[in-house]
């Protein structure tokens, strides 16, 4: 562990995840009893984290193989086929020999792709887009799943990216079934586009219709942050830090999880051992971390196309924009045309730039809108 104990990237242990009780125990009692579950939410709020926390639980982590599929970054059935295979040979090579080739033997179609290193340990040898064809490993890892000598639980995170995928329109119908077929193993289905995840799961001409339990994560209350704070505070030196600082970040950032604990890390580096932490530093704090992003959000607003870099700006300057295919928006921002503004917030949504809730339309990343206000829009 480092010397900063508010960790800003994955998870570090219990000591260092804050609460999350009752998710935890609702997780891990649905999953145990045999139900699949649709974890939804905005991102930066911990869904992975706590799958991670729910997956280390001793009544789980002995008792069960557990697989975190991370399908962000994949673009086709063939690169979701190709990271499920890879996360699963990966996660079984630590728990030995027996446990791995099991995986491996039933992969027939690859096997020849699978080699072993100078130490005897499996490596994935196939690269993105390298699967052909993807159907038959797909059916392979399943048949896996179903006789593997543990349940298995299985995480898939950013579920609702099959939908982009163009090479298999029927990719829900297929895994549906396939997951009806194995009575070896419970699902995991968490996303962070929830428009999308609720039409998955929650509409009845879809697939996966009540084939889950679904569950929604929610900011953290402060009164479960606050005491968490100040104990990370205490350790390596000493640090304080007032009930009155960690309100002032929690309400800044609405609550958000990785926002929150972006700022306190910086809070903590910025404070010296044994001193207490002063709400003077929290602009500062913040101020340094956008100065360190500047470069990085001003390649990220010039590489958008025009008509979204517009629209995004007019939604960054209104904080929280509704009715955005209105006259009155589309003049207020002077935009080209309501149906330029549909287009580009699609765009926009489906790279995560903006967030949708109950029809009001936000900067997904809080930072981002700060550097906008202060650098480019000027409010």
């Amino acid at each position: 562990m480092t010397n900063n104990p508010f960790v800003t990237n994955g998870y570090a242990g219990p000591d260092y995840f804050c609460d999350r009780v009752e998710e935890t125990a609702s997780l891990i009692q649905f999953l145990t009893n045999g139900n699949n579950m649709a974890l939804m939410s905005p991102r930066r709020l911990g869904k992975t984290d706590l799958i991670k926390h729910c997956f280390q639980q001793e009544s789980i982590k002995d008792d069960y193989y557990c697989f975190l599929i991370d399908i962000y970054a994949t673009n086709s059935f063939r690169d979701f086929v190709n990271v499920f295979g890879k996360t699963i040979l990966e996660a079984l090579k630590p728990k030995g020999r027996r446990a791995w080739e099991g995986f491996v033997n039933a992969l027939l179609s690859v096997r020849s792709e699978i080699s072993l290193d100078i130490n005897g340990n499996p490596v994935w040898g196939l690269g993105i887009g390298a699967l052909t064809p993807p159907q038959t490993t797909l059916d392979e890892i399943f048949s896996y799943l179903r006789t593997a000598e543990k349940h298995c639980l299985v995480a898939v995170d950013e579920f609702q990216q099959i939908l982009y995928y163009n090479d298999n329109k029927n990719i829900e119908a297929a895994l549906r079934t396939q997951i009806q077929q194995c009575n070896n193993a419970n699902f995991i289905f968490a996303g962070s586009q929830r428009h999308l995840m609720s039409e998955m799961f929650l509409s009845p001409s879809r697939p996966f219709y009540q084939s889950v339990v679904p569950m929604s994560l929610h900011p953290i209350p402060l009164d479960r942050y606050w005491p968490f704070a100040e104990r990370l505070f205490a350790k390596n030196g000493g640090r304080k830090i007032t009930y009155e600082v960690v309100e002032t970040v929690y309400q800044r950032f609405e609550g958000i999880t990785a926002n929150v604990q972006r700022v306190m890390n910086m809070l903590y580096l910025l404070t010296p051992q044994g001193e207490t932490c002063t709400k003077e530093m929290i602009d500062t704090a913040i101020d340094t971390f956008l100065q360190l992003s500047s470069e990085y959000y001003g390649e990220l607003l010039r590489q958008m196309p025009e008509k979204q870099r517009n629209v995004f700006l007019a939604i960054a300057a209104e904080g929280v924009a509704r009715s955005i295919s209105s006259g009155k928006f589309v003049r207020k921002y002077r935009l080209p045309s309501t149906s330029s503004v549909v287009s580009a917030v699609k765009g926009l949504l489906e790279k995560d730039f903006i967030t949708k809730t109950d029809n009001a339309y936000q900067v997904y990343d809080r930072f981002f809108q700060l550097w906008l206000k202060r650098r480019v829009i000027g409010k």
